[in-house]
């Protein structure tokens, strides 16, 4: 009886593990089958198609794109994607839907160029959204525009050498119907010393492309300012200058790999004689949305210096409300030159209501070895309860053009 039940267990256990291997046979055979009929799906649309046809899919298709837009390009999905379905959006951008990847696409017009080759249209792109901005650097010039320059920068670490490309001037404005120009180019301080351009005659709009060399060391390279004077040579072979362009070097990331190519707008040159004490350039702006006062620090001239080894020549610039300390900021301090440049932004918060009451005092400092700070000169700008003139003058303007920086010199003295 024991044999019996065992050999009856066995074929039940055997009969069922056939059943299994049966089951699975079959369910990848179905499997198979299914994959099959699904690329028989993707292959049946790309039947051969009589030229007729193909031409009118293509009139029809071409038609279509004519219509939605244009001035657009038809954005094809190419046949290995054709896996996925894509959803119209408003825009007539598109976006996938997960489904099927064997499933074939069942909206969409057919692409003219490609319908044989199984891909279809789904949207366009606009050409005019991927243009490179117009530059406008030689159309759009300032009221009063007396020029502009463009130059290009480099700095080589290992020979330590400035490189600076002259590369064109537009506009100028000479005294007379012809212009016959160069250009002379500073590294300040040093101001005895400069390099010089060729001679372009008989145009306003010279093109230079001359390459110039400035040797300086890394350490001094921030504390150094380009400055180019343009002249105008007339028949009688004198000069004329024309402008100048003022560009400090500590504000910019001189790099081998980094060229920098810019573009200034020539400035005329102060043709006064300084003042006793030196002056100060400066330009003023309010924003009386944000209740901001800005001060721009940009350069001095003939400053008066001390004989002593100087440190650094710094501006102090503080802002008084009744003739109380409010707050105050400096510029970084530069080696010790009458001419320094230092084209430094610090912004004030002043309410409106204020502006009648407060003042702005930017005082010329120079420091000596042992912590010694000498006053070169000083001027302070306000309403009418405070100052008079020019400052006075600065003043107003400043606060009649809301948001516009308004720029102007003034002569310092050494009054408190």
């Amino acid at each position: 009886m024991a044999e019996q039940a065992v050999a009856v267990a066995g074929g039940i256990i055997g009969g069922i593990l056939l059943f299994i291997l049966l089951g699975i046979t079959a369910y990848l055979l179905w499997k198979k089958c299914c994959r099959l009929f699904s690329y028989e799906k993707l292959i049946n649309p790309v039947k051969t198609t009589n030229a007729n046809d193909i031409f009118q899919d293509q009139a029809n298709s071409e038609i279509h794109l004519k219509s939605t837009r244009s001035r657009s390009v038809p954005f094809i999905i190419p046949p290995t994607l054709h896996g996925r379905d894509w959803i119209h959006l408003t825009n007539e951008e598109q976006v996938q839907e997960d489904r099927d990847p064997f499933m074939t696409p069942q909206s969409g017009p057919r692409s003219s160029f490609h319908s044989l080759a199984g891909a279809y249209v789904v949207g366009t792109i606009n050409p005019d959204l991927y243009k490179f901005p117009e530059d406008k650097s030689e159309t759009d010039f300032p009221d009063g525009s007396i020029g502009r320059l463009w130059f290009s920068i480099e700095y080589e670490q290992e020979s330590e050498r400035l490189l600076v490309s002259l590369i064109k001037v537009r506009k100028l404005q000479p005294p007379a119907d012809s212009c016959s120009s160069f250009v002379k180019i500073y590294l300040l301080p040093d101001e005895r010393s400069y390099l010089q351009s060729k001679t372009k005659r008989k145009t306003l709009n010279p093109q230079f492309d001359e390459n110039f060399v400035f040797q300086v060391s890394s350490k001094m390279l921030l504390q150094r300012t380009l400055k180019f004077l343009v002249y105008h040579v007339d028949k009688q072979k004198k000069h004329h200058l024309l402008g100048q362009v003022i560009f400090p070097l500590k504000n910019e990331a001189l790099t081998e790999d980094n060229k920098l190519v810019i573009w200034r707008d020539l400035e005329k040159e102060n043709l006064e004689p300084p003042s006793e004490h030196g002056d100060i350039q400066f330009s003023l702006s309010y924003n009386d949305y944000l209740g901001r006062l800005t001060v721009v620090v940009l350069r001095a001239r003939g400053l008066k210096l001390q004989e002593s080894p100087a440190v650094g020549v710094y501006v102090k610039v503080s802002l008084m409300n009744h003739n109380k300390f409010i707050k105050s900021k400096k510029t970084a301090a530069l080696l010790g030159t009458p001419n320094p440049v230092y084209n430094e932004t610090f912004s004030f918060k002043a309410d409106q209501t204020e502006l009648d009451t407060a003042s702005l005092s930017l005082s010329v400092l120079q420091s000596i070895k042992g912590e010694k700070t000498l006053l070169l000169g000083r001027v302070v700008v306000g309403p009418f309860m405070y100052t008079r003139g020019r400052e006075l003058e600065h003043w107003n303007e400043m606060i009649s053009k809301p948001k516009e920086l308004v720029k102007r010199w003034h002569a310092l003295c050494h009054s408190t």
